[in-house]
């Protein structure tokens, strides 16, 4: 498996629904293809764990085409829980949960930096994290990314430097 990213959000702020609708947005805005099944997991005692989107760079029957298996999980789902802060130069005093997970993002720097600024612009307090990283993308720093001419490797490059 290749290397993962998420968006980090306010707990006190997360909901599974709401991020729903700013993904559809999202991937809406940047022109590119979203299937949603509606397939949803479910733990033992029933309560919702996470559902599965798909987005594609354009159609979900060319050859070639960039695409991101993306998770979207409950409060009770313990892939929220985030301890990173201090890592990353976050306030560990501000209680950020994961949500929206990317499952590989080699092949679909391009893909990402598009959906991500669009889904920034509507949640510009979120930031966006690449797991092997040791730092994140605020809405500042994609702003800044999508003003340059585009560079393939941006996301393995930290934004400050």
């Amino acid at each position: 498996m290749g290397t993962s990213a998420v968006i980090l959000t306010k707990k006190d702020k997360y909901s599974p629904e709401q991020f729903l609708a700013d993904t559809i947005v999202a991937a809406f805005h940047s022109d590119v293809a979203l299937y949603f099944y509606n397939n949803k997991t479910y733990t033992n005692e029933g309560k919702f764990l996470y559902t599965t989107l798909n987005i594609n760079h354009k159609s979900f029957t060319g050859d070639n085409e960039s695409s991101l298996i993306f998770h979207i999980h409950s409060m009770s789902s313990l892939s929220t829980e985030f301890y990173y802060h201090e890592d990353l130069g976050l306030d560990p005093n501000i209680s950020l949960c994961q949500v929206g997970h990317i499952e590989d993002i080699y092949g679909n720097q391009e893909l990402i930096l598009h959906f991500i600024y669009e889904y920034l612009k509507l949640n510009p307090d979120d930031y966006f994290w690449i797991a092997d990283n040791d730092w994140v993308y605020s809405w500042e720093d994609i702003q800044r990314l999508k003003s340059l001419p585009y560079d393939p490797d941006w996301c393995y490059k930290n934004p400050i430097e």
